[in-house]
């Protein structure tokens, strides 16, 4: 475990590679790491056993109990930073994190996903929107989905807005990232478990809430403007609608993943207290 911290004052390489996790994503890829500030999130992280390369802590303050003792117990690298520093690397104009973690990227790997027989998993389809996907990734955590799966040219999971909004769900929820549909639904066709996919539409065939969500279902959220494409809309089981009143003609792409799983939820609970 390293013993020592080293000190950065300046904007040198190093640091010069951590703000490069920070906004872009060739560059997350290619070092295979990403940053994570917050004491939920880090603690979600370790507690979930994702890998620390590296812990950066401001070195002009009195740390907290809970800081002081990821510092003493986590085996990774550890930088002290100026507080001038650490600012720039939480994104904020005014207050320093006290603590920064560069965690490694997990495999983009489908196996990652449990499918027992009460599954329940999200596709976001091409999202643009970072907050969008990290609130649909808390959400499905919140709602007891066993997965989130990205398709399609999209928003990146492990961008700092996007980690931000997940409030430390991306750490216990696997979120998987696929190039097209045809990806995931090879991965369906192998498994024990024989899944429907629902997609999700305001102009779907039927109400989401006269649909049954208990069995083992893949919920598909389309892109924010264009919806789901073409090949996720010739691989559904049934197209699902959210029925809406007043002057709104859709939900944002997040609010709607929420009440579909919200659903799914109510439905599943009940059906274990009959049962």
């Amino acid at each position: 475990m390293s013993t020592a911290a080293q000190p950065v004052s300046t904007r040198n390489a190093r640091f010069q590679q951590w703000q490069a996790l920070l906004t872009n994503r060739t560059k997350r890829q290619r070092l295979g790491a990403f940053l994570v500030q917050g004491v939920r999130p880090i603690t979600l992280a370790l507690e979930q056993g994702w890998t620390v390369r590296s812990l950066l802590f401001d070195g002009d303050r009195e740390l907290s109990g809970w800081a002081r003792d990821v510092l003493g117990s986590v085996d990774a690298h550890r930088y002290a930073l100026t507080r001038e520093l650490m600012a720039e690397l939480g994104e904020k104009n005014t207050d320093a994190p006290e603590l920064i973690a560069e965690l490694a990227l997990p495999d983009d790997d489908l196996a990652r996903i449990p499918v027992p027989a009460d599954f329940l998993g999200v596709v976001f389809d091409r999202p643009t929107s970072p907050g969008n996907l990290g609130s649909i990734i808390r959400s499905a955590d919140a709602f007891g989905a066993h997965a989130v799966i990205v398709t399609g040219h999209a928003a990146d999971p492990y961008d700092s807005a996007a980690v931000r909004a997940s409030t430390g769900s991306l750490f216990a929820l696997p979120t998987v990232r696929r190039s097209s549909p045809a990806d995931v639904l090879d991965w369906l066709r192998d498994q024990d478990v024989p899944v429907r996919v629902l997609g999700t539409d305001e102009r779907g065939d039927a109400d989401v809430f006269d649909t049954d969500l208990t069995g083992p279902t893949l919920l598909l959220v389309g892109n924010e403007t264009t919806g789901l494409s073409a090949g996720w809309r010739e691989a559904v089981d049934r197209m699902v609608s959210i029925p809406i009143t007043g002057s709104a003609s859709s939900l944002n792409a997040a609010n709607a993943a929420s009440v579909v799983l919200y659903e799914a939820a109510r439905q599943r609970l009940r059906a274990a207290t009959r049962g």
